[in-house]
């Protein structure tokens, strides 16, 4: 008679404990941030890629022109895939593209520009992280565009045919 009711006891456990493990596996809890957000850009103050030289972010954004704010690392492999389309976007004139150089070692990042041409009006380092912190990214690549120093749009991930389309659109 124990027996019975332990196991029946054991059963009903067993039960109850795969019931919540399905129901939790069932059930996504993965954050996907806003990718059409408008909200100032951050203030920040950084070094110039070329030089020693700091800037801040003020000093950057100066006119209602579009700028792109892109996140980038030499030896981000999506970084390389989508550099082809932010050197495309570099013909248009109302459009200024910054890089933040992202946790990267400044030779590497100045072969992978040799290597696959600068499409960059202006780039700055982001050594430690902090920067691409206080942008809201939390990876490599990720792009902003701006428009009357508002961040208009995130693009998550390597700009690809899709987003460059998107992009031409909001700009022209």
């Amino acid at each position: 008679m124990k027996i019975k009711i332990l196991s029946s006891f054991l059963v009903i456990v067993f039960l109850l404990i795969f019931i919540v493990f399905y129901k939790g596996l069932k059930n996504s809890n993965i954050y996907t941030p806003d990718v059409d957000i408008e909200k100032d850009i951050p203030f920040f103050k950084a070094q110039f890629f070329n030089s020693s030289n700091q800037i801040k972010s003020v000093n950057i954004f100066t006119d209602d022109n579009f700028y792109i704010v892109n996140i980038w690392s030499s030896w981000c492999v999506p970084c390389r895939e989508e550099h082809s389309f932010l050197v495309k976007l570099k013909k248009y004139k109302n459009l200024k593209i910054i890089g933040i150089n992202y946790k990267d070692n400044l030779d590497n990042a100045k072969i992978f520009l040799n290597e696959l041409s600068d499409p960059y009006d202006t780039i700055i380092l982001d050594q430690d992280g902090t920067i691409a912190i206080e942008w809201g990214a939390y990876g490599v690549p990720e792009t902003f565009i701006i428009n009357k120093k508002k961040i208009i749009k995130k693009i998550i991930g390597p700009i690809n045919e899709i987003n460059f389309l998107e992009i031409k659109e909001i700009i022209q």
